[in-house]
């Protein structure tokens, strides 16, 4: 294994890099207050081929390996975390379910637009169904050359701005976790009623809603995959979502170390810079430390998918530990900044909030 970026990858990251930088990042702290993440943002995204991360270029996109996929996530999160989000769900549980699972008709009709122009929004949880997705209650029943859907879904991540949607319902509910189904369902059809987004804590820009499914007709030849297949469908692209997840953690708490080393060496007490400080020298240390760790989490389990090897268990141990390393890495650069730290001034605080 060699983990060093490649030529091509070290393009992809700079290119990234200079348009988060540019274009984004000027914004970022007015899409948290706002609560919102403009489209306009998510097209020029689009426009340099970042809809299609993973999808082939014979079906429109730029088929990017998982670990070029990690870099260009964590560049993205470096700047604004929200819209890594908002990218990384349509990439990894968006876009891709429909060029692994779908027919060929499905892959014309939908692809050009998800690698283009359109957000796609994965829609499993539940009210009573989070963690436990063989839970979900929402359901479909047949109906001649339709499936009629009813049920509600949260936590669905680009919801007010997809235009399609990946919606899971249970066709069978004598079958368990073979009695679901996946539906591939446009924005405006009939009985897709789409809750305002929620008002959250941290990754604000990115827009989370409920929907809620009120006799909604699909037709049939919209059914992704067979009937009863959708649990393996939703499992199997959530192991992808779990990098993608680590990588925006990454990239989170690469942004609040840099602020705090900076911070350190600008801030002056007791008559010199605080970087002097060994108590904060430790700090900064081991945040850096945990960063290298998850990278090295995140880089091997995208490898794994890339050779093909199994990779479950690889993905959700770089998700968990990105995740907490993150957690404590801008708890970290808060207290590096003192009381600063605390106000929306300097970017840690929201940082903080987005993990």
């Amino acid at each position: 294994m060699n983990f060093d970026l490649a030529e091509d990858q070290v393009a992809v990251r700079d290119t990234v890099r200079e348009l988060c930088t540019r274009e984004f990042a000027p914004h970022a702290a007015r899409w948290d207050q706002e609560g919102a993440v403009p489209p306009s943002a998510v097209g020029r995204l689009a426009e340099q081929g970042f809809l299609g991360m993973a999808i082939p270029e014979e079906w429109g996109g730029v088929g990017y390996d998982a670990r070029t996929v990690v870099v260009a996530l964590e560049e993205i999160a470096r700047v604004s975390a929200a819209l890594a989000i908002m990218i990384a769900v349509h990439n990894s549980v968006g876009a891709l379910p429909v060029f692994r699972f779908g027919t060929d008709e499905q892959r014309r009709r939908y692809l050009p637009r998800l690698v283009s122009k359109e957000l796609a929004a994965f829609s499993l949880s539940e009210p009573g169904a989070g963690s436990d997705a063989g839970a979900i209650a929402s359901s479909a029943r047949r109906d001649g050359d339709h499936y009629v859907l009813n049920g509600s879904k949260t936590w669905v991540t680009n919801g007010a701005q997809a235009g399609i949607y990946l919606i899971f319902a249970r066709t069978n509910r004598e079958g368990g976790n073979r009695g679901i189904s996946a539906f591939i369902v446009e924005s405006g059809t009939p009985g897709l009623v789409i809750g305002k987004p929620e008002d959250k804590m941290g990754l604000r820009g990115s827009d989370t809603v409920a929907l809620t499914l009120e006799d909604l007709r699909v037709p049939a030849d919209q059914r992704l995959g067979v009937e009863g297949e959708g649990f393996r469908i939703a499992m199997s692209m959530l192991d992808a979502g779990r990098i993608g997840v680590g990588a925006q953690a990454l990239g989170v708490m690469v942004a609040a170390f840099e602020e705090a080393v900076r911070y350190a060496q600008q801030r002056r007490a007791f008559g010199h810079e605080i970087s002097r400080v060994q108590a904060v020298q430790w700090k900064l240390a081991e945040m850096e430390r945990r960063i290298q760790c998850a990278r090295l989490l995140i880089q091997r389990a995208a490898w794994l998918k890339d050779v093909g090897r199994p990779y479950s268990r690889e993905a959700s141990m770089a998700k968990l530990y990105a995740s907490e390393a993150a957690t404590w890495v801008t708890h970290q650069a808060i207290q590096v900044h003192g009381g600063y730290g605390y106000i929306k001034e300097y970017p840690v605080e929201r940082y903080a909030r987005d993990w």
